[in-house]
């Protein structure tokens, strides 16, 4: 059995996980938003969707997600539509909010970018799949 060490895999990858979430926080803090309202203009910029169904997706109990929403539809960044094909009660992001999704994935990009740019294709599909079952070893 290994001991604990910073030059071990598992150490660097805590590192780097640590490190790059606190890359991908400062646009969101700059913006004036708490860390998770990325996630929500992330999912709401797919498409619009239900209260209920962002939850489920966000994982979030639907109270916990109320005051949130509460939060960024007071500054624009949501607003309350008819959204799917039953044109039921949902969110959708407004044109403020868009454009601040966006830059927020534009900068996620531009960080993956610098991570894994020497990497060839293939090497990236590998390692997202290597991270994908290690993910999912530890889910269990």
């Amino acid at each position: 059995m290994s001991t604990p060490s910073s030059r071990s895999a598992l150490y660097r990858l805590i590192e780097a996980g640590q490190l790059a979430h606190k890359a991908l926080l400062v646009p969101v803090i700059e913006k004036g938003l708490q860390p998770g309202d990325d996630a929500v203009l992330f999912v709401l910029g797919r498409s619009g969707t239900t209260e209920a169904e962002l939850a489920g997706e966000l994982g979030l109990a639907p109270d916990a997600l109320a005051e949130r929403l509460e939060r960024l539809a007071g500054r624009d960044l949501i607003a309350r539509r008819a959204v799917g094909p039953q044109l039921e009660p949902g969110l959708a992001l407004t044109e403020r909010g868009l454009r601040i999704r966006n830059g927020l994935a534009d900068h996620w990009a531009q960080l993956e970018e610098a991570l894994l740019g020497e990497l060839k294709p293939k090497q990236r599909k590998k390692l997202a799949a290597a991270l994908s079952r290690f993910v999912n070893l530890l889910q269990l």
